[in-house]
């Protein structure tokens, strides 16, 4: 069975950074295209980021585009979104995904608040 398991968010200051990381199990991880998603209270979850298996290709929502990094780390299976200059509208539950045969698999999201 598929894992996707984030790491603790946190709450950040407007302005500051911090890096997710997504460890994956049971799936051949470097064959596979890795993305980010995030959900906003109220809102509908939206597409942050994604990565393909060899890093070849990144692509990124315009809300994040020059301020957010996706990367992978094959040998550890672990994908990581680093996010800068964070704005308040950045808070949300960030999820890792990946589809792997007909499934689309989730993380259990992580909470990321940007806040003074």
């Amino acid at each position: 069975q598929v894992q996707l398991v984030e790491s603790r968010g946190g709450l950040v200051q407007p302005g500051g950074s911090l890096r997710l990381s997504c460890a994956a199990s049971e799936f051949t991880f470097s064959a596979y295209m890795m993305k980010w998603y995030r959900q906003a209270p109220g809102k509908e979850r939206e597409f942050v980021a994604s990565i393909t298996g060899a890093s070849v290709f990144r692509n990124f929502a315009d809300s994040v585009k020059g301020r957010f990094f996706i990367s992978r780390d094959n040998g550890k299976n672990t994908v990581y979104l680093q996010m800068n200059s964070l704005k308040a509208e950045d808070t949300a539950v960030y999820y890792c995904n990946t589809y792997v045969g007909t499934m689309s698999y989730w993380g259990q999201g992580t909470q990321v608040t940007v806040s003074s």
